[in-house]
Formats: structure tokens, C-alpha cells, sequence
């Protein structure tokens, strides 16, 4: 968690980075908190609250992190997905996954609700195939988190790296000031009234309108030229 925060934290301060890619350095893209490690946690006095209350914030700050930062994040999905690999996933703002893996969130099996892969769960699918998911604990099929919405697409583990990077390649040759923006804001407007989202996207509008990248891009369209992007 204290690696994946501090990568996501480069990445983002690092102008040579315009898109980043979470993808898996083995046959599982993530499983979740190890249950072993955790376990040994009650061996402290207060019978590991102190501990849990750390690991959660930890995990909840990286889930966060990837919100947060400016570069669009793209889960490369490989393998599983369970639990608070579940929620690494939907925490990214696009995933591609191959079509042999699996999700889901399997707390209810050993009695403890995936309560904080359901914050960022519920903001993928709908409330309905979110509680399937939770309350159940069963193996989701890629095929099946694409038709929910939890990934963008699924397809054969062979043509995923090239699916992967087809989808950054496309966005990184956007103006990276323009996707900091709609990212942003993206976020922000989900948690406001309809009335007060449109009255903060609208000023978001104005100032990038504003932006010296927004004035080029329309003229680049108006001239029929490429633009050239200045990221400001």
C-alpha cells in the first residue's frame, strides 16, 4: 500500500507521464488484504483495533490517491480481483481485463462485509448487481463485470496488453491539462445536487475555455490541423 501510494504520487508530479497503467506482476491482478497478516494483528492488546484502524486508512488513502491523481489510471486486469483487489479495480478510472478473469467480494464467507471495496463498488454498478456482488461473495466472469460496468471490456488474455495500451495510447495524445480537468471534475460533481453540479461544472467550463490549450485545440479543429498541445 505504502509502494502503490508513493508510485501514484510520482506518477502524478511527473509531466512525462500522461496516463498510467495498474497492471498485475503475476498470475493475480490483486487478492486483498493478506488474512494471515491480518490475523496476527489481534495479538495486540486492544485485540488489533489500532492496527485494523491503520491498514484501512492506509488502503482507503491509496483508493483515494488513485482518484486523485491528475493522469487517468487504467487497471490492466489479469487473474483476480477479490476484495480490496475488487476495489483497486474500480477505483481506476477505466480497466481492461482479460476474459479468463474473475471478481469479486468474498467477505461474507468468513463473516466480514466488504464494507470499503463497497464504497468504491457502488460507484461503478449499479446499487443492485453492487449487492449481488457483496452480498453473495461470488466469482463475478469478466464478461459479466463488463456487461455491469465494473471494467470497461473484456478480451483474450493474449490481446490484453495491446488492448491495454491502444486505450492509453489514445489518451495520452490528449492535452493532459484537458484530462486533469475533466478528471477532477468528474469527481467532484458525482457528490453534488444536480442544481449545484451544473452550476460547478459550468464554471469549470468557463475556465478551461479559458486555457491556452482549449483555444488551440478549436482553432486546431476550425483550421483542420493537428493540434499542438502545451498541457496549459
Amino acid at each position: 500500500l505504502a509502494i502503490l501510494a508513493a508510485a501514484f504520487a510520482e506518477a502524478g508530479a511527473d509531466p512525462s507521464v500522461r496516463v498510467v497503467i495498474l497492471a498485475a506482476n503475476g498470475p493475480a491482478f490483486c487478492a486483498g488484504h493478506d488474512l494471515k497478516e491480518m490475523t496476527a494483528g489481534r495479538s495486540a492488546p486492544d485485540r488489533g483495533r489500532a492496527y485494523f484502524t491503520r491498514v484501512m486508512a492506509m488502503c482507503s488513502g491509496v483508493m483515494q490517491a488513485i482518484m486523485a491523481c491528475p493522469k487517468p489510471v487504467i487497471a490492466e486486469v489479469t487473474g483476480i480481483a477479490t476484495a480490496a483487489g475488487c476495489q483497486l479495480v474500480a477505483s481506476c478510472d477505466l480497466a481492461v481485463a482479460a476474459d479468463t478473469a474473475q471478481f469479486s467480494t468474498p467477505g461474507v464467507h468468513i463473516g466480514l462485509f466488504c464494507s470499503t471495496p463497497m464504497v468504491a463498488l457502488s460507484r461503478n454498478v449499479g446499487s443492485k448487481h453492487a449487492m449481488e456482488m457483496l452480498l453473495t461473495g461470488d466469482m463475478t466472469s469478466a464478461g459479466r463485470a463488463a456487461e455491469i460496468g465494473l471494467v470497461n471490456r473484456s478480451v483474450p488474455p493474449e490481446a490484453l496488453q495491446a488492448a491495454t495500451m491502444e486505450m492509453a495510447r489514445k489518451i495520452a495524445s490528449k492535452s493532459s491539462m484537458t484530462l486533469a480537468t475533466g478528471k477532477r471534475a468528474f469527481h467532484a460533481q458525482r457528490e453534488m445536487a444536480l442544481s449545484e453540479a451544473y452550476a460547478y461544472a459550468s464554471a469549470v467550463m468557463v475556465e478551461n475555455m479559458l486555457a491556452r490549450d482549449a483555444e488551440e485545440g478549436i482553432g486546431a479543429f476550425i483550421e483542420k490541423r493537428s493540434a499542438q498541445w502545451q498541457d496549459r
